[in-house]
């Protein structure tokens, strides 16, 4: 056997095994989010959201002829999104505290699979965050009047925001080593940010002051993608500040979130 084939089967033993070693790390935070009731969690959540904004608020906005099932599901579908990061800086907190981390660097595995298994229970437990807030908001007159693609890129643009919020709440957690600061700094802007959007009310509703502010930050804007994606009302200029906003959070938390994995054991 020359040096070539030599050099390939290795890659593709390589290969074989970081696939066998994602895999059982995926399982292994799968099984222990389900033992810690965090899908359960998951399912609740989108409910709570639903009928605690919902109820109150829909005599409200309708009288302002806003179908307002129509216009909240996008940031319940968020807030879902904000909260299964707050879980995902918990589990790489816990991990970083039990010295998990320490551990696998002493083993033959690529020092960026955990955060692969990691970041694929993150995706998972999102889903079903996702899932549930639609099936909620179907209950309460929500419809993706746009049709079954509509749908999808709904689902797709949701899980691939909550991917990015969760990159930089595991890198968070690992830099942090504490369950309950990283909860404590990530539940305020969440709040912040939620209330202060066009997610629960139209813009026209905040005092001339706030209006700038509530129209231009991130979670308006994915809030507005998300109804233009349901309602087939999508434009460029909806498209292009949400995705500089998505891409600008990439940018800054993929070197911290492979900076916090390599350096954080």
């Amino acid at each position: 056997m020359t040096w070539p084939d030599t050099a390939r089967l290795a890659d593709r033993r390589g290969t074989r095994a970081a696939v066998r070693q994602t895999v059982a790390m995926t399982t292994r935070a799968l099984r222990s989010a389900w033992t810690q009731n965090e899908f359960v969690v998951a399912l609740v959540m989108p409910a709570v959201f639903a009928l605690g904004l919902y109820l109150p608020l829909r005599t409200l906005m309708e009288q302002r002829g806003l179908d307002y099932a129509q216009f909240l599901v996008p940031i319940i579908v968020l807030q879902t999104a904000a909260f299964t990061a707050v879980s995902a800086a918990q589990r790489s907190a816990l991990d970083a505290m039990r010295g998990m981390n320490r551990r696998l660097s002493t083993m033959p595995m690529h020092p960026l699979i955990p955060l692969l298994s990691r970041t694929v229970t993150n995706g998972v437990r999102s889903f079903v965050s996702i899932l549930a807030a639609i099936a909620y908001g179907y209950a309460l007159g929500f419809r993706f009047t746009s049709g079954f693609g509509g749908g999808v890129a709904f689902v797709a643009f949701a899980l691939l925001v909550s991917a990015v919020l969760s990159l930089g709440a595991d890198a968070l957690g690992l830099i942090a080593r504490s369950p309950e600061a990283t909860s404590q700094l990530l539940v305020l802007p969440q709040l912040v940010l939620g209330l202060l959007s066009t997610g629960f009310s139209p813009e026209s509703s905040f005092p001339a002051w706030a209006r700038g502010f509530a129209r231009n930050q991130p979670v308006s804007h994915f809030a507005a993608v998300m109804r233009g994606f349901a309602d087939g009302s999508l434009t460029s200029a909806t498209v292009v500040p949400a995705a500089l906003w998505l891409l600008g959070l990439l940018a800054a938390f993929t070197p911290l979130a492979l900076y916090a994995q390599r350096h954080r054991r």
